[in-house]
């Protein structure tokens, strides 16, 4: 149930990113609302998952997790630049993910 947690925030993690950039700095109210609500709602699961897991692997995983659907997100709906080296380097950030949570940190 931990791990599940951890995934989902990951998951709004990405979506305070895109939203993020989005605001324009804040100066645009929908955008800026949602990056909060996803924030809180990343943090907060966050939060919970690492009362029953360690830090490292957790925090390992939300930030992979974040940072690839952010890049793979930019990349489908925001005309980011696709590159063999960018999908190479998100797909080895997947590996990383995948491999911290099959360790076994779970206590």
């Amino acid at each position: 149930m931990a791990w599940l947690l951890v995934i989902v925030a990951g998951l709004l993690e990405t979506g305070f990113a895109v939203c993020l950039k989005l605001s324009h700095g804040f100066t645009r109210l929908w955008p800026t609302v949602a990056f909060c609500i996803f924030a809180l709602g990343s943090f907060g699961l966050l939060t919970l998952a690492l009362r029953r897991l360690d830090v490292g692997p957790a925090y390992a995983v939300w930030t992979g997790i974040g940072a690839a659907g952010t890049a793979i997100y930019g990349m489908i709906f925001l005309g980011d630049l696709v590159s063999t080296l960018k999908i190479v380097s998100i797909s080895l950030v997947i590996i990383g993910v995948v491999g911290l949570q099959l360790s076994g940190s779970a206590h």
